[in-house]
């Protein structure tokens, strides 16, 4: 069967972590995406972060499954013909490079129109036009600056980063998007675009309730579902929330049986209009039912601190699985706090290659995330991240160099 990115060519110019995120996504779809590696160097995450000497990474493993890996110097004039080859020849090119780098390599995006006006440029940015578009950008730097930091925490603290990298993976999440819908335009138009994904925007996407909440703050002066109402005054921009839920329906996490040694023995619990019956009759407050001050969602949202504090007397009484099992028969929504090892070993993660366990060469077995995105007649096969250089002989044979002209490049240390 083939997949639905078959016979498209990516030229994959990413490092670290946003740009591999978006090219490893392309490569599980089925396009054949051929990473450029400093010749004795490669990606900086292949030794970052080790766990096994003289391995590649971990960190670099889990971003660059299912490519091709070849070495270039692009700053000798025969690997900038390499170069000139590749991109004649393939659809994409990904950078995330520091901003202008690309131009300085002699790359303009009216070069690369130049030698084939049918590639898609798409670019990874801390930032987009305005006053800081020029400034490096790492994860948490994109966190601050596109609203995520401000609104996360507690309000007695500082800001917080999250440990989700929305930041890095999800403007690589944003940035295929972007790709996919530049090449269905290609289609009708003939032509290529630039497709610019910045980091701070990417965050911003994913922080839009807080956008919203921050205008309704400017009209009403409170929100009620927040946690600090009704007790504590409302500032002039949206705060902490703490584990308030962006949805506007009230929730918290609550301590479940065995809270006091197990760092993960919560369940989130959200306290929805629709089974405010049923709550009341799983944790035995039936006296709520009839106590008029508890009589709609609207009323009940000036006892939710005490509503919590009743649910959670009723959660410490069962682990977090237990609490799941019994909440759901009532369709009360409700969330087990999973660790990273309660994943990792959770069988129907593993039964939907959401979990994939992958064997590398050199560093054995070890687990990864698959493909988060399943489509019925393209199922994505995790195959490892390639060796530096290890397809640079296959990927030049079949740009049409010889095998002598290939032993001259290595020769001359434009490939290694």
């Amino acid at each position: 069967m083939s997949k639905a990115l078959s016979g498209y060519r990516i030229l994959d110019f990413t490092h670290v972590q946003s740009g591999p995120t978006c090219t490893q996504l392309l490569a599980w779809f089925g396009a054949d995406v051929i990473k450029v590696e400093r010749a004795g160097e490669g990606d900086a995450t292949r030794g970052q972060l080790r766990d096994i000497p003289d391995a590649d990474s971990l960190y670099f493993t889990m971003l660059n499954h299912n490519k091709r890996s070849i070495t270039l110097d692009t700053k000798n004039p025969k690997g900038k013909q390499v170069l000139e080859t590749l991109i004649k020849e393939c659809d994409v090119l990904v950078e995330n490079f520091a901003p202008g780098a690309l131009d300085r390599m002699g790359f303009t995006w009216e070069r690369i129109h130049e030698l084939n006006p049918k590639m898609v440029v798409a670019s990874v940015k801390g930032f987009g036009p305005g006053p800081y578009e020029h400034c490096k950008v790492y994860e948490n730097v994109a966190q601050c600056a596109g609203g995520s930091a401000s609104t996360t925490g507690f309000d007695d603290g500082p800001p917080m980063v999250t440990g989700a990298q929305i930041g890095d993976s999800g403007t690589g999440l944003h940035l295929a998007l972007g790709i996919l819908a530049a090449l269905l335009q290609r289609q009708t138009s003939g032509r290529g675009q630039k497709v610019l994904a910045p980091m701070q925007d990417a965050v911003l996407n994913l922080c839009r309730v807080k956008l919203r909440d921050q205008q309704r703050l400017e009209r009403t002066g409170v929100m009620k579902e927040y946690p600090q109402y009704p007790d504590t005054p409302f500032g002039d921009s949206v705060p902490r929330a703490g584990n308030a839920s962006g949805g506007g329906q009230p929730g918290s996490i609550l301590k479940c049986k065995g809270w006091e040694t197990d760092p993960n023995a919560y369940i989130y619990f959200v306290n929805q209009g629709a089974v405010w019956d049923s709550v009341c009759k799983v944790i035995g407050k039936e006296e709520w039912l009839a106590d008029p001050s508890f009589a709609t969602p609207a009323l009940r949202v000036n006892h939710m601190k005490a509503i919590f504090a009743a649910v959670e007397e009723w959660t410490k009484t069962k682990t977090k699985f237990e609490a799941m099992d019994i909440l759901n028969k009532f369709d009360i929504p409700c969330g087990p706090i999973l660790s990273m090892k309660e994943i990792a070993e959770e069988p129907s993660l593993r039964e939907t290659g959401t979990i994939v366990e992958v064997d590398h060469p050199v560093r054995g077995k070890y687990l990864t995330v698959g493909n988060p995105i399943k489509l019925s007649d393209s199922p994505t096969d995790v195959t490892r991240s390639p060796l530096l250089g290890e397809h640079t002989e296959e990927v030049l044979g079949q740009l049409g160099y010889s095998e002598e002209q290939i032993a001259d490049l290595r020769k001359e240390g434009v490939i290694s």
